[in-house]
């Protein structure tokens, strides 16, 4: 009991120390996001594969959180680094309360998904059958299955004195089998093979019935029933189904010889990923302890890095997307919104686009306005024999993209066309490096990155000789230039001819490719230049407001808040009076309400049908507002490790129409919740107002919305 008691306290103490601390960890902040995606998952108003989605969603973000964050953390504790966290605790006993958070949001993934989700399987038309209560004759099926699709692809892989530990694929499916030859009898005799379970077929074997309803068996579930077939005359001890998350988070040493050293080494740290060292294992329930006990001692982690998933659960539930994707559920799955027209560009589709933006701006928020106008800039652009340039930065891009064929096409044309492609973007590394080459096979001038920065900023600039003058068109973003993506993220992006927007970009653009380093931006604000300091300028310019009596506001909407500096400037705009109201969709490491920091400021957290992605900054200035909106979120990587841009609105009807954004976001009380100053959130009440859902209402805003709009 003693140590029981000693135990209690040190986890008070680690407690007590979080809570008294000013900033709230990264790290479980994040895992406070996916508990609110979870909550989607939760809302019984949804169909039954919306909810799926939502859950499979947070299966996936927690695979990309243990592979980066929790593999960042073990960057420190595997070469006795130190590490301090936002809250204060150091590496050993944050390792412990992640891991305990993990588990706990991984228990509660499963008990919500086996009471509250299986049990609507079969009214929707389909159930995940369980292998031992299939019928002799869909057992057959699923047998011959096995027999002539599964086993030609299974590879035992032993391991014993003879056989170094195999290398097993991250986020894999994996069998783990004890066996001992029939003539052995001592447990030192024991060996365990390993088999990976294909993830290039299907997840699940399909039965369908005649009236429509669809069996869908677990291929693990075929297969374990079935793996006595890689072990003839063996005794099988046990057989053991895990999952591995592995640490991929890495850095790379760039050198200068981008175009060789640089891209080989990019390939090199890939492979890096796969090997990585495990961070965390999913076993079923009865994992065998003998088995346990070696992947522990193999791996060199204890109890707190294995999650136990219930036997009548679901192992990976990303698996799921299999069957939410199913043609036969189209019709039950909530269809896409089809976009309004513009409202800045009503005409959109019966003029010229070339035409309209040398008459005007036109700001687009997607996906409730569609991302076809620049769609149909870049193609139009593409042919267009008046065009003699095209830049622009790539992220991330849609499979089969309309952006990488329109370039081609430009490239093939004859026209200059400058891409600055992202390889580094995470987890689309392999795929930016094969759309980067094909671009460069065509004649394009590809730049794969900019030293050791990674290039976040979304920037479109096209050079259009006119019988008058040369127009310069631009796109500047919060967005990826991802026709998928933006049918369900929300971004915002600006289109216009205004010079002195070209100006910057053009000047911007001459940054990122080559040695120029103007003096001043327009209208830009950029990283890792001087965005911090712009921004905690302009906050502390309405903390000067405030103490002299004049009128201030800070609103913010973003994606993380992360950065210190950045912080510790709203808290003292806070202390000045300045009333602050921040829209932080996933990480917020600023503490909101504390009495003497942060009692002016206030944080939401909107998740729902779409994923928030826009960044608008909105300073009141006196009543003369000042809106920024762009790529950068308020995060240490932003400001001093990437490349980020920030536009500054001058036409007062887009201003207007971003300041509606923000109107809108606030008044939200469907998919809003209240951050606390304990760092936990709560669902937003509707305290008897009607309910004010901002994924429908946008799709209804008009001119006549936006014109009265006023924020403080």
């Amino acid at each position: 009991m003693k140590t029981d008691a000693n135990t209690l306290q040190a986890d008070e103490r680690v407690h007590q120390q979080i809570r008294e601390s000013n900033y709230i960890s990264r790290d479980l902040s994040w895992l406070q996001f996916n508990d609110r995606v979870l909550d989607q998952a939760r809302k019984e108003d949804r169909s039954v594969f919306d909810r799926l989605r939502f859950l499979a969603i947070t299966a996936s973000n927690l695979d990309e959180f243990c592979t980066i964050r929790l593999g960042s953390l073990y960057n420190y504790l595997d070469y006795s680094k130190q590490r301090f966290d936002y809250s204060g605790l150091r590496e050993e006993p944050f390792r412990k309360m992640l891991l305990s958070d993990i588990r706990q949001f991984v228990y509660n993934q499963n008990t919500y998904y086996v009471s509250n989700l299986k049990p609507l399987f079969e009214e929707n038309g389909f159930k995940i059958a369980d292998y031992n209560h299939l019928s002799p004759a869909d057992a057959d099926l699923a047998n011959q299955y096995f027999d002539r699709t599964i086993y030609p692809m299974l590879t035992p892989m032993l391991f014993d004195g003879y056989h170094s530990f195999p290398a097993l694929r991250n986020n894999r499916l994996l069998f783990g089998v004890v066996t001992r030859a029939e003539s052995d009898g001592a447990q030192q005799n024991l060996k365990a093979s390993f088999i990976q379970v294909p993830n290039n077929i299907p997840r699940f074997f399909e039965i369908k019935r005649s009236d429509g309803f669809i069996l869908f068996v677990p291929l693990e579930e075929i297969i374990e029933k079935n793996i006595h077939q890689l072990f003839r005359n063996i005794e099988i001890i046990s057989i053991s189904l895990f999952r591995i998350n592995r640490n991929g988070d890495f850095t790379l040493d760039e050198s200068e010889d981008i175009e060789s050293n640089f891209l080989e080494e990019l390939r090199r740290k890939l492979q890096t990923r796969r090997r990585g060292r495990v961070v965390r294992i999913d076993t079923l329930e009865g994992f065998d302890p003998w088995l346990l006990r070696l992947l522990k001692i193999q791996w060199d982690l204890d109890e707190a890095n294995v999650m136990v998933i219930p036997v009548n659960s679901l192992m990976d539930f990303a698996g799921l997307n299999y069957i939410i994707g199913h043609k036969e559920f189209k019709d039950k799955r909530a269809p896409l919104h089809p976009p309004r027209r513009p409202v800045s560009f009503p005409e959109f589709g019966s003029r010229d686009i070339f035409e309209v933006l040398k008459e005007r701006d036109v700001l687009l928020h997607h996906p409730y306005d569609s991302m076809d106008p620049v769609l149909e800039l870049l193609e139009k652009a593409a042919e267009d024999e008046k065009v003699l340039s095209i830049k622009i930065t790539i992220y991330r891009v849609a499979k089969d993209s309309r952006v990488t064929a329109a370039l081609l096409r430009a490239a093939e044309n004859g026209k200059h066309v400058s891409v600055l492609f992202e390889v580094k973007a995470r987890f689309d590394e392999e795929n930016n490096l094969r759309e980067a080459h094909r671009l460069r096979q065509a004649g394009c001038f590809v730049i794969y990155g900019v030293s050791s920065l990674k290039t976040h900023t979304k920037l479109l600039l096209i050079v259009r000789q006119e019988e008058d003058k040369v127009y310069r068109y631009v796109h500047l973003a919060s967005g990826n230039y991802n026709e998928i993506t933006s049918r369900v993220y929300t971004d915002v992006g600006l289109l216009t001819t205004n010079e002195t927007y070209g100006s910057d970009v053009s000047d911007f653009f001459n940054v990122i490719t080559g040695h120029s380093q103007p003096s001043a931006y327009r209208n830009l604000i950029t990283s890792p230049r001087d965005m911090r300091i712009q921004l905690c300028n302009l906050m502390l310019r309405e903390a000067d407001n405030a103490r002299n009596g004049l009128p201030s506001g800070i609103i913010i909407k973003i994606n993380s808040i992360q950065d210190k500096e950045f912080i510790d400037t709203l808290y003292e705009a806070s202390e000045a009076g300045v009333p602050i109201k921040l829209i932080v969709r996933g990480i917020c490491c600023l503490r909101p309400g504390r009495k003497g920091l942060s009692e002016n400021i206030e944080v939401i957290s909107i998740v729902g049908e779409y994923l928030e992605h826009s960044r608008i900054y909105y300073f009141h200035n006196n009543n003369d507002p000042k809106v920024y909106i762009g790529s950068a979120d308020a995060m240490v990587r932003s400001f001093d490790r990437r490349i980020e841009s920030l536009f500054l609105l001058e036409q007062d009807m887009l201003r207007k129409q971003a300041m509606n954004m923000l109107r809108y976001n606030l008044r939200d009380n469907v998919n809003s919740y209240i951050m606390r100053e304990d760092g936990s959130y709560v669902v937003k009440t509707q305290n008897g107002e009607a309910p004010f859902n901002i994924h429908k209402e946008f799709f209804e805003v008009t001119r006549e919305i936006i014109s009265d709009v006023t924020l403080f």
